[in-house]
């Protein structure tokens, strides 16, 4: 599944991408009829937390969030829109929407020593060079997915 969230729900897209879906986030001032066509040309669900009506969009995705609470954000998405919030963590860049590869010698180097021992995984994003490893931030948000995988299994 892949989604294009409004800009509003810019740090609800990092979630997504966090659980390993193609997520993109809406440019600033693109209209609402070419984030309808985007989505249905790259067959993604589109996210809003728009109240107003939409235009017509036919048998396109579309997914309103009415929360501002996240976690009631990620209950919403993982019920309407089938979200496993454990789908692939930590395979997509946080901030550029790229699949991760492993990250490469040179670049394991670049690890603090103490992270290195970890037992992985060591990723890197081939677009901005950010380098992913089992440390403390992907720790505190792998279990917050974890819990949000646990709420909505729940109901």
């Amino acid at each position: 599944m892949r989604f294009l969230c409004a800009r509003m729900l810019a740090g609800l897209a990092r979630w997504l991408r966090a659980a390993g879906y193609d997520t993109v986030l809406a440019a600033p001032g693109v209209t609402e009829a070419d984030l309808i066509a985007r989505c249905r040309e790259e067959d993604r669900v589109f996210v809003t937390r728009s109240g107003r009506p939409l235009a017509p969009s036919g048998d396109l995705k579309i997914v309103r969030l009415v929360d501002d609470d996240e976690a009631a954000q990620a209950l919403a998405l993982a019920r309407l829109a089938d979200v496993d919030w454990s789908h692939a963590p930590f395979t997509r860049c946080l901030v550029d929407n790229v699949a991760l590869r492993e990250a490469s010698p040179d670049e394991l180097a670049r690890i603090p020593a103490g992270a290195r021992t970890l037992p992985g995984p060591f990723r890197a994003c081939p677009a901005c060079g950010r380098l992913y490893w089992p440390g403390s931030h992907v720790r505190r948000m792998s279990a917050k997915l974890q819990h949000w995988r646990g709420l909505a299994a729940a109901r």
